[in-house]
C-alpha cells in the first residue's frame, strides 16, 4: 500500500514581477527524510525553501504538507535561518521558550502542557550543550553556540518538518563538522523530516540521504542524487572513493548547468592573451 509524501511539491511557479524564480519545480519528500538542495547562485534553493515555509507564495502550483496546502507559515513547520535571529534581550533559555509564547501554542494550554514545554526546553539545552549559559545573553555566546540555540527554538515545538536555511554558512570548519555531527544526531533522535539549504557540496552530501541539484536561469531541479552512505555518517566517510567521486559529479554538474566551465574557459584566454596586467 502506497503513502502519500510528507511534503509534495508539484508545477511549482514563482515569479518577483518579471522574473522568474522557479519554473515547474516538482519535488516529493517522505517522511523523515534529510533532503539538501544544492546549486549556483540564484537557482532557487533558498525561494523554494521559503516557499515550503509559507513566507512566500507561489505563482502557480500545488504545495502539500500532510496533504495539505501550504497556504501560510505553520506550526508543522520550522526554519532556521544563516542569520542567527535571536532576540538579544533575551536569555538563551527564553530564547528556546519564545514558541511556547506564540498564540498558536497557547490556545487551550493546561497546566500539564505548561510542565512539560519546561521540561523539554531543559531536555533541548542538555542536548545542544547550552546548560552552562542558559541564562546568558546572546552577545555573550560564539557563533556556533548561537546557531545551536536556532536550532533548539525551532525545535521547542516539535514540528514535523524543519527548513535549514545554510545555518552553518557563516561557521568555521571546525565548527561546521561539530555542528554537522549534532544536527544529524537530532535528526535520529527527532524523526523529524528536513529540507536543508547549502551552497557546500560535501556538506550536501555528509548530510543529505537525497541530495536535489537545482539550476539557475530559471530556477529548477536538474538532478536528483541517492547518497550511497549508511544512516549512521562518521566524518570520514568523506575521505571515501565513493564520496569524493560523487562529489566531483555534483560539482560539475553545477558547474554545466550555471555556465561556470564557460567563465573558467574565458579567463583562461584572457590570460594566455595578456589582456590581464595586474602589475597595474
Amino acid at each position: 500500500m502506497s503513502t502519500s509524501p510528507k511534503i509534495r511539491v508539484q508545477g511549482l511557479w514563482k515569479h518577483f514581477g518579471t522574473t522568474v524564480a522557479l519554473q515547474d519545480v516538482n519535488l516529493d519528500i517522505e517522511e523523515n527524510a534529510f533532503v539538501t538542495l544544492v546549486g549556483a547562485s540564484g537557482c532557487g534553493k533558498s525561494t523554494l525553501l521559503r516557499t515550503l515555509a509559507g513566507l512566500e507564495h507561489r505563482s502557480a502550483g500545488t504545495l502539500l504538507c500532510d496533504g495539505q496546502p501550504i497556504e501560510g507559515p505553520g506550526a508543522d513547520r520550522a526554519m532556521v535561518f544563516q542569520h542567527y535571529s535571536l532576540y538579544p534581550w533575551l536569555t538563551v533559555l527564553e530564547n528556546i521558550r519564545f514558541s511556547r509564547q506564540l498564540k498558536v501554542h497557547t490556545q487551550d494550554r493546561t497546566a500539564a502542557d505548561v510542565e512539560a514545554a519546561a521540561g523539554r526546553a531543559d531536555a533541548l539545552l542538555r542536548l545542544m550543550g547550552l546548560t552552562h549559559v542558559a541564562r546568558h545573553y546572546p552577545s555573550q555566546l560564539s557563533g556556533g553556540m548561537q546557531q545551536r540555540v536556532a536550532i533548539a527554538r525551532a525545535l521547542m515545538s516539535r514540528p514535523q518538518v524543519l527548513l535549514m536555511d545554510e545555518p552553518f554558512g557563516a561557521l568555521d570548519a571546525q565548527t561546521r563538522e561539530v555542528m554537522h555531527d549534532l544536527i544529524l544526531h537530532v535528526h535520529r533522535l527527532e524523526r523529524s523530516t528536513i529540507v536543508f539549504v547549502t551552497h557546500d557540496v560535501e556538506e550536501a552530501l555528509y548530510l543529505g540521504r537525497q541530495v536535489v541539484l537545482m539550476a539557475p536561469r530559471p530556477g529548477r531541479i536538474d538532478t536528483v542524487y541517492q547518497v550511497p552512505l549508511p544512516a549512521e555518517r562518521q566524518q570520514d566517510m568523506k575521505l571515501a572513493p565513493a564520496f569524493n567521486e560523487l562529489k566531483r559529479e555534483v560539482l560539475a554538474r553545477i558547474r554545466a548547468t550555471s555556465g561556470m566551465q564557460t567563465d573558467f574557459e574565458l579567463l583562461a584566454k584572457l590570460s594566455q592573451a595578456g589582456s590581464l596586467d595586474l602589475t597595474e
